[in-house]
């Protein structure tokens, strides 16, 4: 039993398997195209959505110290994907990593946790997104009604779970439901767009930055930490680490850049390049646009949805073009962060259903639309339903769960690897083994134990359904097992 939970795939088979499945990928991404690559990954809801509730609910304006946290615990995760994509640089990334270092078991729970990162955090997105659409028609005069624009469970720490009186946030549903329909007949124009939309991010990121300096208001600043109000998490330095795991959201995607490995034209220097360059220019963006945002409005009012419009509305009336254009600008990235996890958690779905971990029909691919149409058409409605009956806030904070937990294994498995294959040939080595994997390991662990309880419970309810999956379908129709 022992032996068919931790089975592994070799390193030579994968490398043989991604050949015959691509056809062989041509190496034409250099440096600058994996940077790209990553800030369009990474620059999304975590910037317009998880910034200002981390802000009121957790450090106050010192989410600046959060997001420089969460971002050092990235770096040490970086440099331990790059040794990984540099050796086995094939599409399947933490999946195929923990498959061909821990074995299958492993392998499967990163999958899950991979489905649970891409599936809610486009719902997490998709809230966000109808925040902002909201906000937006506001402007013109047009107002959805509440009960229609928003989820209707809600959950604080003192009452726990309640109802918030709403019926369903709509618009995230429709827009779930729109590019969940693109995916499953094609969406051939979703990779020629990357950088427009790169650009599109940027540029309203720039242009918030540039107006909202001049409207600072340093008293808002003060105090730069509040004070602790006698609980864990709320405020003070135990909130700015409680805020680094819920802002690590916004850093989520930096690992996608790994995906890349196979078509990068040096893995050895260009994939630390990509990762490291993402995360160095995001990062820059992020400190500077709190800054601008607890400056502009006191973080008491940040607990919503959509805090940059509520900065961008507090500028008063002479911006009104200036609302119009950072809203649709922000619309439009955010729904390609939906579009680009909805389009993950299908292809990862398929690549599991191949290695018979879950039933064939994910794995089938459409006559005419040449898409996994099954697959996501089911992701598409579980996402929907998410989207429609959840809170931003709590969707955020299990999506870090789970990405830190998939981190945290990948950096324990570059440990694993030196250790059980010392000499095997690494074009990318991650310097000062074993403290840079073992701070990217417990560092991860620690911001996993920042967060709230409600969420830890989540996590577990997560990875029992998937330990119930596995043990009903997956070790039964192992395709590794039964070789």
């Amino acid at each position: 039993m022992s032996k068919g939970l931790f089975a592994k795939k070799s390193i030579k088979a994968l490398l043989d398997e991604a050949a015959t499945k691509s056809g062989g990928l041509k190496r034409t991404l250099g440096p600058l195209n994996l940077t790209m690559m990553g800030i369009g990954a990474i620059i999304g809801a975590g910037i317009f959505v998880m910034t200002g509730q981390a802000a009121a609910e957790y450090a106050g304006p010192g989410i600046v110290f959060s997001f420089l946290l969460a971002a050092l615990v990235c770096v040490f995760v970086a440099l331990c994907y790059a040794e990984f994509a540099s050796l086995i640089p094939i599409a399947g990334s933490a999946y195929s990593y923990a498959y061909a270092t821990m074995g299958e078991f492993v392998a499967w729970i990163i999958g899950w946790c991979v489905a649970l990162e891409y599936l809610f955090s486009s719902a997490t997105v998709a809230v966000g997104w109808s925040g902002y659409f909201s906000s937006l028609l506001g402007d013109w005069g047009i107002t959805i009604p509440a009960a229609f624009a928003n989820a209707p469970l809600a959950y604080d720490t003192i009452s726990g779970w309640h109802a918030s009186g709403a019926l369903i946030n709509l618009p995230a549903v429709l827009l779930v439901g729109l590019i969940g329909t693109l995916i499953a007949i094609g969406i051939e124009m979703a990779a020629s767009v990357n950088t427009v939309l790169v650009f599109v991010k940027m540029v309203v990121i720039l242009l918030f930055i540039a107006c909202g300096i001049a409207f600072i208001n340093v008293d808002n600043w003060q105090p730069f930490i509040p004070e602790n109000i006698g609980v864990f998490g709320q405020f003070g330095w135990s909130g700015i680490l409680r805020g680094a795991g819920v802002v690590f959201f916004a850093y989520i995607g930096f690992d996608a850049i790994s995906t890349l490995a196979q078509e990068a034209k040096n893995p050895q220097k260009d994939m630390p390049i990509g990762m490291l360059g993402s995360l160095g220019i995001s990062t820059i963006a992020y400190v500077i646009v709190a800054l601008v945002l607890t400056g502009i409005v006191g973080y008491t009012m940040l607990a919503v949805p959509d805090p940059i419009a509520v900065a961008v509305n507090a500028l008063g009336k002479n911006f009104l073009w200036m609302r119009l254009l950072v809203k649709v600008g922000i619309l439009a990235a955010l729904a390609s962060v939906v579009l680009v996890m909805l389009l993950g958690q299908t292809r990862i779905f398929y690549t599991m259903a191949h290695d018979g971990l879950l039933p064939k029909m994910f794995g089938k691919i459409h006559h005419r639309f040449h898409t996994p149409f099954l697959t996501s058409v089911a992701v598409t409605l579980i996402c929907m339903v998410i989207a429609g009956l959840f809170p931003v806030g709590i969707l955020g904070q299990l999506v870090s769960m789970g990405t830190l937990f998939i981190f945290a294994i990948v950096c324990f498995g570059i440990l694993v690897l030196r250790y059980k294959q010392p000499l095997l040939h690494r074009p990318f080595k991650t310097p000062f083994v074993p403290f840079v994997p073992l701070l990217g390991t417990l560092s991860c662990l620690l911001l996993m134990f920042g967060l709230p309880s409600v969420t830890w419970g989540q996590m577990i309810g997560w990875l029992i359904l998937g330990c119930f999956v596995y043990n009903a379908y997956g070790k039964k129709h192992s395709k590794v097992r039964n070789k």
